[in-house]
């Protein structure tokens, strides 16, 4: 099935998800004074000279974990806005930050967007006002994690798959399928590793998909009650074999690197540290495909710094910006001029349209099921977290 149709569908889940919350008109007023922008707007207002980030590890860099790592330096030189940033392990964690009031800019994934959105804690974005992203990839505008009804709420930012990720020496032939985390899991009992969060129920439904078609699961995130629950048992037979879930990549890496995991779901940027330290491991995109993560760069919408925060957005857009960003961390940068400034574009298949496609991107569940189905109801996120909790115990 076709990523344009799955968004198609989920667009439509999402709009029923957002309901009657208003569409709002700006971006709130502004700490130092200056008017904010608007949809309306044609122009930004002054640049307050501060703008507070919430984001993924190794989104925003300034040189502070590497002197070579640093594109916050320029932005800040560029416009006068100092960044002041805090990472987040979950986006849970995302969310739940999001809520202090105490961020401009958040880098969302899909699991956490609608939420932000239904909640009124992030603003739509006039596009107009952002030059960078008329060069973004179409296939990564007006999807169901990043506007509703037609209404943008962000700009893309990258994509990439959750990889499985294993130990060379334990492993001498790479794995080609989940089933070494999962039915396989006992080989390696104790040792294998999975991501802590609820939107990891995704990843069994995908397997699931493949390894019991009688189900009918057609998306990892529209999973009415039987499916749900096959992917839950399915999850709490692998707890016993999980010696650590984790949040925070380096936890993993430092996993890896002691050889207590050696095997599990990845990031490609955690493979490139441990790479870089000439760990032996390695990753690969299983035969059955994986979840993966489309995330967008969205503006807070009582922002004190919303002029700033547009010129984050449009900076981080940038091809070059975009280029060493993507890079660093591991993904497909979001635009094909960001290609000119990296070298393995085609190893991330950037611009594949076709490739993306396979990719089941991070999206929030919701009791419509997004792919489709009228006749049942899914399983909605709050359920996936109550469900999480009993796998982890």
């Amino acid at each position: 099935m076709m990523h344009k149709t799955r968004a198609a569908r989920a667009t439509a889940g999402a709009a029923l998800a957002i309901g009657a919350i208003a569409i709002l008109a700006g971006c709130g007023t502004s700490g130092g004074g200056s008017a904010a922008p608007s949809e309306e707007a044609d122009e930004l207002g002054e640049m307050e000279g501060q703008v507070s980030i919430l984001a993924w590890p190794g989104y925003v860099e300034d040189g502070t974990n590497d002197p070579a790592v640093d594109w916050v330096s320029g932005f800040e030189e560029k416009t006068g806005c100092t960044v002041a940033a805090k990472t987040y392990g979950t986006s849970d964690e995302a969310v739940n930050l999001m809520k202090t009031g105490e961020y401009d800019v958040v880098a969302a994934s899909g699991d956490a967007t609608l939420r932000l959105i239904a909640a009124g804690d992030v603003a739509p974005v006039n596009t107009d006002l952002i030059p960078s992203y008329a060069g973004v990839y179409d296939f990564l505008k007006e999807q169901a994690w990043n506007s509703v009804d037609g209404q943008s709420y962000g700009v893309p930012h990258g994509y990439g798959a959750n990889l499985l990720l294993y130990n060379t020496d334990v492993f001498t032939e790479a794995p080609t399928s989940w089933d070494v985390v999962f039915d396989k899991a006992g080989e390696n009992s104790g040792k294998v590793t999975a991501y802590d969060s609820p939107i990891y129920i995704a990843d069994a439904a995908v397997y699931l998909m493949a390894h019991q078609p009688d189900l009918g699961i057609e998306n990892p995130y529209a999973l009415d009650e039987t499916q749900f629950q096959a992917a839950v048992d399915l999850l709490k037979e692998q707890r016993q074999h999980v010696g650590e879930y984790w949040s925070d990549y380096l936890k993993e890496i430092q996993a890896f690197q002691t050889g207590d995991s050696v095997v599990g779901t990845t990031w490609q940027v955690i493979q490139n540290s441990l790479a870089a330290e000439s760990a032996p491991t390695d990753v690969v995109l299983p035969e059955e495909g994986a979840t993966g993560w489309s995330d967008t760069w969205m503006i807070a919408s009582e922002a004190a710094n919303p002029n700033c925060a547009y010129a984050w957005l449009d900076w981080i857009a940038s091809p070059e910006v975009n280029a060493q960003a993507t890079g660093y961390f591991g993904e497909a940068p979001s635009s094909d001029a960001a290609c000119d400034y990296r070298e393995d574009c085609e190893a991330y298949h950037a611009g594949d349209a076709e490739y993306a496609s396979k990719i089941w991107y991070w999206t929030t569940p919701i009791a419509e099921c997004v792919d489709g189905r009228t006749d049942v109801e899914c399983v909605d996120y709050s359920q996936w977290t109550q469900a999480w909790s009993e796998i982890r115990g």
